[in-house]
């Protein structure tokens, strides 16, 4: 299904643009009353990890309610997407609470273990203890691409492990098929390549001169792709035969979803350079699943007015209003 309520400018359309200019610091120039708010929050994740998070409340007036933001792979809660989404909400009157995923941000020294997609629990169990932190008000989760992944499997635990207070899910961009999504990454422009190779080499580095007596990474280093560097890690992975097996775990196409029992709005776009359209469109139908799968946007985009005016910030500004008067 194709939403026509994107429309951006037609010079501002190319995929490339939404998605690198979609992470520039220029989004969250100017004022931030959202991060003069924040302060530090180490998450009990459950079985002795623990993740890091900044928690902005409201400094004159009680909170609508809480949003709660889960960055992207490499990403962190100081991205420009985050503090401008997170900026967005503080001012319509939200508490915001940016979490970082194990390893991201300034996490490294927090566990001993390493970072891979398929933390499902740890994650979840930090948003458990997160929302508690307003347990009277509405909560709402907001993810992009693999923290969008996160966030849809977080969505499917509330069938079973339920956070009362959960009470809507927004993917923005989510990686479904994280192998293809990875493939296509070292498929598409070199820069996107290059970008996230270079963080994931030294968000390893840094893992490994926080424990140097257990991690050495320097001889898989050397990978030019993606793909091959996540091949070349597999052996600090154990608990997974191989690469296939590791994205299995959190790989979300066909009927992954069937079984949603919260509202969950997904927006992803049909040119985004790293993500299958045609992946949501074979999604199963789910009276709590809406799917937009805009025209243009990129990936984690959606940049109009371009660059610094952000039409998903808007869309989910307007769902929560009319749940919240309705």
């Amino acid at each position: 299904m194709v939403v026509e309520t994107f429309h951006p400018a037609v010079w501002a359309r190319s995929p490339h643009m939404q998605t690198i200019f979609g992470s520039l610091g220029f989004r969250t120039m100017g004022a931030n009353e959202m991060i003069d708010a924040a302060r530090e929050i180490i998450t009990d994740a459950g079985n002795g990890s623990r993740l890091l998070g900044y928690y902005s409340h409201q400094p004159m007036r009680s909170p609508r309610g809480l949003i709660i933001l889960i960055h992207g792979w490499e990403g962190s809660s100081d991205s420009s997407y985050v503090l401008s989404t997170g900026r967005y909400f503080f001012r319509r009157g939200y508490d915001v609470f940016r979490l970082n995923l194990r390893d991201h941000g300034k996490s490294h020294h927090l566990n001993r273990g390493l970072f891979h997609g398929a933390l499902t629990d740890e994650t979840a169990n930090a948003v458990a203890s997160i929302a508690r932190l307003l347990p009277d008000h509405r909560c709402y989760l907001i993810g992009f691409s693999l923290g969008g992944n996160f966030a849809l499997r977080i969505a499917l635990r509330q069938s079973i492990d339920p956070i009362p207070n959960l009470k809507r899910i927004f993917s923005i961009s989510p990686a479904l098929d994280p192998y293809q999504a990875t493939l296509a990454i070292d498929k598409s422009l070199s820069i996107y390549r290059t970008y996230f190779l270079s963080k994931w080499k030294r968000s390893l580095r840094r893992k490994q001169s926080c424990f140097p007596d257990f991690y050495r990474f320097d001889e898989i280093l050397h990978q030019k792709t993606c793909m091959a560097l996540t091949e070349a890690i597999m052996s600090w992975y154990p608990e997974f035969g191989n690469y296939h097996e590791y994205f299995s775990h959190y790989t979300l196409t066909g009927s992954a979803l069937a079984s949603l029992a919260v509202p969950v709005t997904i927006i992803t776009a049909e040119d985004d350079p790293f993500i299958a359209a045609d992946d949501f469109r074979h999604l199963p139908r789910n009276r709590y699943l809406d799917v937009s799968i805009l025209r243009y946007g990129g990936h984690c985009g959606f940049l109009d007015p371009f660059p610094s005016g952000c039409w998903y910030e808007r869309h989910i500004g307007d769902i929560l209003e009319r749940e919240e008067e309705g």
